[in-house]
């Protein structure tokens, strides 16, 4: 029998920039090259953020490259005093190397997007080539790089005018690593135009040397005139209404500066549009920040119904009530923002709930006030949408009363019945159960505690499926029988709309994970197509920070030890001496908190849930991965599977 060496040798240990190249999709988007391009924008910008910057222009040369340029100051251009070697060189070819970490003492950047240290890295990485020219201190220089590494050293290529300063970036983006090497066009001017529209009265500018054409923006109105030409011609509810609130020095709770711009209407019906921002970097997953303009907006409106006594007996407002009509733009401060992951999708900063929050429902609650026949239009729109759930509500009441099976005894159901609003936690243990049932919220989630490793159902007969508690037990709660890829099925009993898996975040609940996922690809297929499906994560290390200056104490939660590194860099990077936090690791579910369980878990603003969906290759490429990896007799592809992938694999001993 053939063996496997593994020793010393075994161990790879990845330099520079080759985990870029190795897994570019834990750093970038891969469809495109749009988001590495995205990341040299975004420099630009932040130098606009920062005052020093007039203008911005993009051009997608005839050869495949894209250059950007801006009249910022330049990256600077001498040795690093502990690097020994040129600041602009680490910019391109380090990870975690940056000027957006010092935060304190009048750093480079108070406020920006670009927070890993590892966003032109990884365009470097990513890249053919890419050449950076800078003009500054009245003398232009050039570095230019290959496959990531120096390829042209930094050289002074002669005199600049003295007021000139500035960065002009051009790349290659290497076609190896993306699904498609074209850039989309459309996405591109979206993301240049929503530059101008944050950065008001700054230039933007996209040139197209292949068809000729040129667009530019500037925007001297800003958020308002932008959300206006978005709506086009839908009827609105009530005026857009603009606001805008920063924390002053003296704020006990916030650093100087942090806080949104926001401009809000409502409209009857028709599309919604919603665009939030946080340090002019597009979130289009949303976040904490939404979510605290959903909570400001929310108090705002009941607040004013409530006193002006327009509720209806047994109403009762939600968010979800106030929030479904509105519209909005969103461009919050914050001054060390948490994304998750490095694309900088989603929010996930805690604090940012509150900071956006307050600003949002003091401001809007006295633009109510003020104008009391809008409030009572918002508050009339939002008090609709309650009556029409209630309806609904009671619809699917009245189905699911004929029915004849009886839900589990273990399940803790919600006290909600709209499939569009509940979601069911299906929960590793009694003990996890208990803190998930007291940190739940019982208006729209219910928990099913499963005993153990539930059965591999990859090669069970439908019929024999209830003979498992467990499957029974599911099955029932959810209210969908099991079925077939291609057998026709009936939805409409489902009783939750989201089904969230909840497990340790070990082998052990990595192991109780791949068996549901088995159960619901094998038997309960349409729930997947469907995005019914999702997969909680809860994190292994809670980072206990202290008060530093004006920074409260804070807890910060993260997902695996990469992470946690991150979070240790960022917090040095803020001048806090080494060790002064406290770093814990849970050891399960089961020894969170109600309230550790909620804020990272199950709370919809804070948690992180990936939706289950097919791969590229869709159904056929899911369903043979689950046969190599779940059939009986399969060992002999799964061990040849193991001995090419293993070393992928983040062991946890």
């Amino acid at each position: 029998m053939a063996t496997t060496r593994y020793d010393e040798s075994s161990i790879r240990v990845l330099k520079g920039l080759e985990p870029v190249r190795q897994r570019p999709g834990m750093y970038t988007r891969t469809d495109n090259p749009l988001h590495i391009v995205q990341e040299i924008i975004d420099n630009a910008a932040d130098e606009a953020l920062a005052g020093f910057a007039r203008a911005i222009e993009v051009t997608l040369h005839t050869d495949g490259s894209v250059s950007v340029e801006d009249d910022g100051r330049g990256i600077p251009v001498g040795d690093h005093p502990e690097e020994h070697a040129p600041v602009v060189e680490l910019v391109y070819t380090r990870l975690h190397a940056g000027g957006k970490f010092d935060k304190a003492g009048g750093g480079a950047y108070a406020f920006s997007g670009g927070l890993h240290g590892v966003g032109v890295s990884v365009t470097n990485a990513l890249s053919t080539r890419l050449e950076v020219t800078i003009w500054r201190d009245g003398a232009e220089h050039r570095i230019a790089f290959a496959g990531g590494e120096v390829a042209e050293p930094l050289a002074r290529t002669g005199p600049a005018a003295r007021r000139r300063t500035g960065t002009r970036v051009r790349v290659w983006p290497d076609p190896r690593y993306f699904d498609s090497a074209q850039i989309p066009l459309g996405d591109l001017e979206h993301a240049l135009r929503s530059k101008a529209v944050l950065l008001s009265g700054i230039r933007v500018r996209l040139l197209n040397e292949r068809s000729g054409q040129s667009r530019e923006w500037c925007y001297e109105g800003g958020l308002r005139g932008y959300l206006a030409e978005a709506l086009g011609g839908a009827e609105t509810v009530v005026p857009l209404f603009e606001g805008a609130q920063y924390a002053a020095d003296d704020d006990e709770q916030y650093a100087e500066g942090e806080g949104a711009q926001w401009v809000v209407t409502w409209t009857a019906d028709g599309p919604v549009v919603r665009e939030s921002y946080v340090n002019l970097i597009a979130t289009t997953a949303g976040g904490t920040h939404e979510a605290g303009l959903r909570e400001g907006l929310f108090g705002a409106v009941k607040s004013f119904a409530e006193l002006h006594n327009l509720v209806p007996k047994g109403i009762r407002l939600l968010p979800d009530d106030v929030h479904a009509r509105a519209s909005f733009i969103l461009s919050a401060k914050v001054l060390d923002p948490q994304f998750q992951g490095q694309i900088k999708e989603r929010l996930n900063s805690r604090d940012a709930v509150r900071l956006v929050g307050g600003f949002v429902r003091n401001a809007v609650e006295l633009w109510l006030h003020a104008n009391v026949e809008y409030g009572k239009r918002v508050a009339e729109l939002a008090i609709g949408q309650a009556q029409a759930r209630s309806r609904a509500a009671r619809k699917v009441e009245k189905r699911k009363g004929s029915g004849v099976a009886v839900l589990p005894g273990k399940l803790t159901d919600c006290e909600s019945s709209d499939p569009s609003r509940t979601e069911v936690f299906l929960v590793e243990g009694d003990s996890a159960g208990g803190s998930a049932k007291m940190g739940r919220d019982k208006e729209f989630q219910a928990i099913l505690p499963l005993r153990g490793k539930i059965l591999n159902a990859w090669e069970v007969e439908r019929d024999r499926l209830f003979a498992n508690n467990e499957i029974h037990d599911i099955s029932v709660a959810i209210g969908v029988d099991p079925h077939g890829p291609d057998q026709a099925v009936d939805l409409s009993g489902l009783r939750y709309g989201r089904i969230c898996i909840l497990s340790d975040a070990d082998v052990d609940g990595a192991h109780i994970q791949v068996l549901l996922l088995t159960l619901f690809l094998r038997h309960f297929p349409r729930l997947i197509e469907e995005g019914h499906v999702y997969v909680a994560r809860p994190p292994l290390f809670r980072v206990d920070v202290p008060a530093a200056g004006k920074r409260p104490a804070r807890k910060i939660y993260c997902l695996d030890q990469g992470e946690l590194d991150s979070v240790l860099d960022k917090l040095r990077g803020e001048g806090l001496r080494e060790n002064a936090w406290r770093i814990s690791r849970f050891k399960g579910l089961g020894e969170m908190s109600a309230e550790q369980l909620w804020d990272t878990t199950m709370n919809p603003d804070t948690r992180r849930l990936v939706q289950v969906r097919h791969g590229g290759e869709g159904t056929g490429a899911s369903r043979r991965m689950f046969d190599m990896l779940m059939g009986k007799g399969e060992a002999a592809q799964r061990r040849a599977w193991l001995e090419e992938k293993g070393n992928l694999a983040d062991i946890d001993i």
